[in-house]
């Protein structure tokens, strides 16, 4: 892997990782299911022209649709909303570290859902790492009787669970299609499944008018951390194998963690430290990537 080839790894885990902070600042004047479907109604206009360009009509694909009607939940409008909602109650930094934690959720699955994805010594060892930090930053706060702060810990772990899940459902029924079409007809589906319950629940015209940080925020987690990175990420996957992606995985919580403490001066814990350096030694851990980094260093 050459310089350049970094560069678009640690390009894709910035936009991923800028997320946390985005939903951070726009998440209190533009509440969750609000804020969710603007970010992916947003996303798959972009996508949509995108796909245009490339010479592809998004209703073309018949067979994709009824997959794509499962993935808009498990993969997009669940999982944001639940990071929506437990950005409230916790700061962005801890948000993006347990956000990490999703491919020891993927590989535990994967043992079980897959015929060639099996559990080793390695990824044991890795997983129980991980979920060792995981039990670092959620604990404490049942001893500290947060409760609400520990609904918000919950919420984004189970969202991490949610993405691992459409990893593995995407790989059983998606191959084949082009990789753009996937994320724009789950972007227009999730839009579709969101906006009956802003309009219900969350009234948004009757919402002041969001400062002029929430709504650039809004923006650039819809086209930067949304759209921009679903091409950056089917870009380098055509260029790089599966152990150099995977390096974003631990990219991603830390530039979103630093990215908390540095704009936002959230201040973290001991055990949210600790528990961090657990999450990404165990994600490496997982992918095997001690070994790769020597053969990269060769």
């Amino acid at each position: 892997m050459g310089l350049k080839n970094f560069f678009w790894i640690f390009f894709l885990a910035l936009l991923i990782g800028s997320s946390f902070l985005f939903i951070k600042i726009a998440v209190p004047e533009i509440p969750p299911f609000t804020l969710v479907t603007l970010r992916v109604g947003i996303s798959a206009v972009i996508l949509y022209i995108f796909l245009i360009a490339q010479g592809y009509r998004l209703f073309q694909f018949v067979g994709l649709w009824k997959h794509a009607a499962i993935l808009a939940v498990i993969q997009t409008a669940l999982p944001y909303l639940l990071i929506s909602w437990g950005e409230l109650h916790v700061d962005s930094a801890i948000a993006a570290i347990i956000h990490g934690t999703m491919p020891l959720f993927t590989i535990v699955l994967a043992h079980f859902f897959t015929e060639d994805d099996r559990l080793t010594v390695m990824k044991v060892i890795g997983t129980f790492i991980g979920f060792g930090g995981l039990i670092l930053l959620v604990v404490p706060s049942l001893f500290n009787g947060i409760q609400i702060n520990l609904l918000g810990l919950l919420a984004i772990t189970f969202a991490s669970l949610s993405f691992s899940g459409t990893i593995l459902y995407s790989r059983k029924y998606l191959r084949g299609f082009p990789h753009s079409v996937v994320p724009t007809a789950g972007y227009f589906l999730s839009t579709l499944y969101l906006l009956p319950f802003s309009l219900w629940i969350e009234h948004p015209f009757s919402l002041p008018i969001p400062s002029f940080e929430a709504i650039g925020s809004l923006l650039a987690l819809s086209i930067l951390s949304t759209a921009l990175a679903s091409l950056v990420f089917f870009h380098i996957i055509e260029h790089l194998n599966a152990t150099s992606v995977s390096m974003t995985s631990y990219l991603a919580p830390l530039i979103g963690a630093i990215l908390g403490v540095v704009v936002l001066n959230e201040q973290l814990t001991w055990n949210t430290y600790v528990g961090g350096i657990f999450v990404i030694v165990g994600v490496i851990t997982i992918h095997g990537t001690f070994k790769f980094m020597r053969k990269f260093q060769r």
